[in-house]
């Protein structure tokens, strides 16, 4: 096999100068001089033969043959930076500090559950816990800012494996208008009252959980639209597993509606980097994976 000829280093200065946007400000972020940058591209261009940048009025833009060069060379750069983690987690053995993302309808008694039977076996291991918001689990993934995720989808260029079904009820306090009409509520008669909705965490924001009434309420937490919905400010689609104490106790009662009074969605457990993960977050995960079937079986919850 020949030795390639151009290096990762001039490999990083050219996806450098397209993420960040110019040359000066891809030798800030890669801390260099912004003539080292310019002659790193150059030195790339000359030895594959081609041109990756052209001049448009001020500034440098991809020719075709720079973006290819450009996708090839941030898929190269990527693996790179994830071999030299992978490396770093076996050198280091267990890790000291694990990082999970949790989109919120999980149930929260069921993951602090998890936590604690990890915490038994590694009390010496840190938990970073980032409970999510629809796609704000798939910003954590992509950006590579945790171990793993539990999430209600699976991004583009990941992998995961279904790990539970979730059961959604709409639901308002028995006090609320919607449970005396005296029939079924329609979707109409949803309309005239406040929506209690979860801000979605995402950077983009880009989801939404459905339908959203323009008489709403958005808030942050879950506990903060369950504690609402008690006190009969609105109603909700709730996860019947986060409010089965309310439920047990009548603080809240499902809504009866012609159509639509239930959701279902699913829940997957995702890796960012499976062959990197350390042996800490992949006990976690196993861990999580045996108490979700345990209490499916045991609740009749679907996995």
């Amino acid at each position: 096999m020949s030795a390639p000829r151009v290096s990762l280093d001039q490999w990083r200065s050219l996806v450098a100068v397209v993420d960040e946007g110019g040359y000066a400000k891809a030798a800030r972020a890669l801390n260099k001089s912004q003539s080292s940058v310019t002659y790193a591209v150059k030195q790339l261009e000359s030895q594959l033969g081609v041109k990756a940048f052209r001049i448009e009025g001020r500034k440098a833009a991809l020719t075709p043959t720079g973006q290819l060069l450009y996708r090839r060379g941030k898929t190269l750069v990527d693996d790179a930076g994830r071999l030299e983690r992978a490396a770093g987690e076996l050198a280091k053995g267990w890790e000291t500090e694990i990082r999970l993302a949790v989109d919120i309808i999980f149930p929260t008694w069921l993951l602090v559950q998890c936590m604690g039977a990890f915490a038994a076996e590694r009390p010496e291991t840190r938990i970073e816990l980032y409970e999510t918001v629809l796609s704000g689990a798939d910003d954590m993934l992509v950006s590579r800012s945790v171990d793993c995720v539990i999430t209600s989808s699976i991004p583009q260029g990941f992998v995961g494996d279904l790990l539970m079904q979730v059961h959604a009820v709409c639901v308002a306090a028995p006090s609320h208008p919607l449970h005396h009409l005296g029939r079924p509520a329609t979707l109409d008669d949803l309309r005239l009252h406040r929506h209690l909705v979860i801000r979605d965490s995402g950077i983009q924001r880009a989801r939404s959980a459905g339908w959203l009434n323009e008489q709403r309420w958005t808030v942050s937490h879950k506990a903060t639209s369950i504690h609402a919905l008690s006190l009969g400010y609105g109603y909700a689609w709730m996860p019947d597993e986060a409010i089965r104490g309310e439920l047990e106790r009548g603080a809240l009662a499902p809504i009866p509606l012609r159509e639509g009074a239930e959701r279902t969605g699913s829940l997957y457990l995702v890796f960012t980097d499976r062959d990197a993960t350390g042996p800490g977050a992949l006990r976690l995960a196993e861990i999580i994976r045996e108490s979700v079937a345990k209490e499916c079986k045991r609740s009749a919850i679907p996995e």
